[in-house]
């Protein structure tokens, strides 16, 4: 049985998964994928880690700056005098999950946050004059070839797309082509580091690492991701039961999507997915001893 395999005997109505793997610098490639490839999933959270990527982007067109202070005319929500950028992808801005004020002060708490997210996508609007939606297609989506995937609402969970779409978004976290490796860098680096906060669904934790959109795994635990898993894995999992991560440290992506919301079945989603994880793990490493 392979890895993948444990996805049909989930608790769920539908479910579909993919691995991407990345050798020695090659242009990484899909190792294997299990499911209905080309049927839509809603991404949900997942949508957060697009939305950063296409943030960066922006900034290195120079429509944006990471550290430049937002100016208040440019978002709906009230924000904390000096927020930035950084602060609104990496949930340090104070902004609640929902809410559109404050309720912790500026860089001290991590606090998940959908209003957060939306911001970013409200500043990118402000900054180059084009709607989000199309300069997400613009930036992202067509250029990936992605061409199942759309937004269908809020930036911070509202896109749908394939197993076949997401493993081309895994191949561009793998390696990336549409920003550069410094930016690249900082975008799956831990921001406003050492902070604690906590995940809905999962708990509370000290510290509480975040990237610019992605969640990093650190030494979480428990955690979705497996625990062999590296520190450095980033990624995200999703309120309408998805999961994906990339683990640098093995140049592999695993990406897993259903459609049963987390909430219904959250106790068996965790284990089930970092039990899927691990055996992705254990099945990369006996593939490259056999190599």
């Amino acid at each position: 049985m392979s890895a993948l395999d444990r996805v049909t005997s989930w608790p769920v109505p539908h479910s579909v998964a993919a691995i991407v793997r990345s050798s020695d610098g090659s242009p990484p490639a899909t190792y294997s994928t299990i499911g209905d490839t080309g049927r839509s999933f809603r991404l949900a959270s997942l949508t957060k880690t697009v939305t950063g990527l296409t943030a960066l982007i922006a900034c290195e067109e120079g429509s944006l700056r990471l550290d430049d202070v937002v100016d208040p005319v440019m978002c709906s929500a009230s924000l904390h005098e000096g927020t930035t950028l950084r602060h609104l992808l990496a949930h340090a801005s104070g902004l609640p999950f929902d809410g559109a004020s404050p309720i912790a002060a500026l860089g001290q708490r991590r606090i998940y946050s959908n209003t957060g997210i939306e911001m970013v996508a409200e500043l990118i609007t402000a900054s180059t004059g084009i709607a989000f939606d199309d300069y997400l297609n613009e930036a992202v989506i067509e250029p990936l070839g992605m061409t199942s995937t759309e937004l269908r609402g809020s930036p911070a969970f509202g896109m749908w797309s394939t197993i076949d779409d997401m493993a081309l978004l895994l191949s561009e976290y793998l390696q990336p082509s549409l920003i550069s490796l410094e930016t690249h860098a900082d975008f799956i680096a831990e921001q406003f580091v050492g902070i604690a906060g906590t995940i809905p669904g999962l708990g509370r934790f000290d510290p509480c690492p975040w990237g610019l959109g992605v969640e990093l795994r650190g030494a979480k635990d428990p955690h979705w991701t497996g625990r062999q898993n590296a520190p450095s894995t980033f990624g995200h999992f999703g309120g309408a039961g998805t999961m994906m991560w990339v683990d640098p440290s093995i140049r592999t992506g695993l990406v897993a999507l259903t459609n049963r919301p987390f909430e219904e079945w959250s106790e068996q989603a965790i284990p089930l997915w970092s039990g899927l994880s691990d055996a992705t793990i254990e099945e990369i490493h006996a593939f490259e001893a056999a190599s």
